[in-house]
């Protein structure tokens, strides 16, 4: 049982043949195991966020296999199955303007719960574990910071509980508040058995939460 990366390639353009192409990752390999956290660091354009896309299924390797429990993720372009979750480092591009809060956050939510009472209290236990107060669920994103906006797609990603997260750079210029969010409801994951992968350049972040680091180099061009 495990999220896998196993010997993971890719390089751009996507059609091009290796040789020709920019390699963005060389064989990278790695495993989020359920109830565990695993950092990964390195520097900007190691990569980073390609592999989290890729685990997810939002773009394809070109080589090697990514696994979830066992079977082939699938691959969709801006979709996913449901089993991993991502938590995008930009809020505002993860969201829809047109949505509230309250709607972001019951996104996951079949629609017939949405607008029902236990779907509502749903959406709002989950907007309090994030710290988002009732009268933010109302507002638009225009309407919110980015802080308060991140907050609702962490509720988002509680109440779709996936059995694995990427976090890609989930912290990234947010105030110490909503980080401390962030990693409280990171751990609360783990805890209740998801497995977590936290990419991000905040190495004391990664340091205080992480069950494991690892490291993709800065330059695999070859």
């Amino acid at each position: 049982m495990a999220l896998v990366a196993d010997g993971v390639s890719c390089w751009y353009p996507a059609g091009a043949p290796r040789p020709a192409g920019a390699l963005v990752l060389d064989r990278v390999s790695l495993a989020v195991e359920p109830g565990r956290i695993v950092g990964l660091t390195g520097p900007s354009g190691a990569g980073k966020s390609s592999l989290g896309r890729i685990l997810c299924g939002l773009q394809p390797a070109q080589e090697g296999a990514v696994l979830v429990d066992g079977e082939p993720v699938p691959t969709r372009r801006g979709r996913m199955t449901g089993i991993v979750g991502l938590l995008h480092q930009s809020p505002r591009a993860a969201t829809s303007p047109r949505l509230t809060l309250g709607a972001i956050v019951a996104e996951p939510l079949p629609r017939r719960e949405r607008g029902a009472s236990a779907g509502r209290a749903r959406v709002a236990g989950a907007a309090r574990r994030v710290g988002l107060t009732p009268d933010l669920l109302g507002r638009l994103p225009a309407q919110v910071s980015d802080g308060q906006l991140q907050r609702a797609c962490l509720a988002r990603a509680l109440l779709a509980a996936p059995r694995y997260l990427v976090a890609d750079e989930p912290t990234a210029m947010l105030d110490a508040a909503t980080t401390a969010a962030v990693a409280q409801v990171l751990r609360e994951l783990a805890a209740a058995g998801a497995g977590v992968l936290l990419v991000s350049h905040d190495h004391p972040l990664v340091d205080a939460l992480a069950d494991e680091r690892v490291l993709l180099p800065g330059d695999v061009a070859r």
